[in-house]
């Protein structure tokens, strides 16, 4: 069983304010990463220009949950020129380790060059704005979720 687990979040952008918030909001089935089953499992949110990480956020760890509840918020500036360029919100859900290193579980990457329901859903934002939309994604192994970023 290859599932990495799912994610729901909400994304909003006011064009005048230049303002793109992200609301984590929950996840679910997530894959267990730790000998005992369960995980402690954080988000950190990328915003990524032009291939160049530039903000990162995480919220706070869930301790021994693999449906963990956040309700977190968090907002970035992206100017709307930008906005609809060259733009990638990477999402990763990570297995908080305090002794060794802290794992990926699994991660989506939102964008115009993302396709299915990641491309839907800031498709869906950009269409409406100042409006939070939220959806679930499934999670995707890493590296296969940044293989949009190497795009030209």
């Amino acid at each position: 069983d290859n599932k990495l687990g799912d994610i729901c979040f909400s994304l909003r952008y006011v064009p005048t304010a230049g303002k793109l918030t992200v609301v984590i909001l929950e996840a679910k089935n997530l894959k267990k990463m730790d000998v005992g089953g369960l995980s402690d499992p954080y988000v950190k949110i990328c915003l990524i220009q032009n291939g160049k990480r530039l903000k990162k956020k995480k919220t706070s760890i869930k301790k021994c949950t693999l449906n963990p509840y956040y309700n977190e918020s968090f907002s970035f500036e992206i100017p709307f020129e930008q906005i609809q360029q060259k733009v990638n919100l990477q999402v990763t859900v990570v297995d908080y380790d305090r002794i060794g290193t802290s794992e990926p579980i699994g991660r989506c990457v939102l964008g115009m060059n993302a396709s299915g329901t990641e491309l839907r859903h800031w498709s869906d934002m950009l269409a409406s704005p100042r409006r939070p939309i939220a959806q679930w994604h499934t999670l995707k192994d890493p590296e296969e979720a940044d293989s949009i970023l190497n795009q030209k």
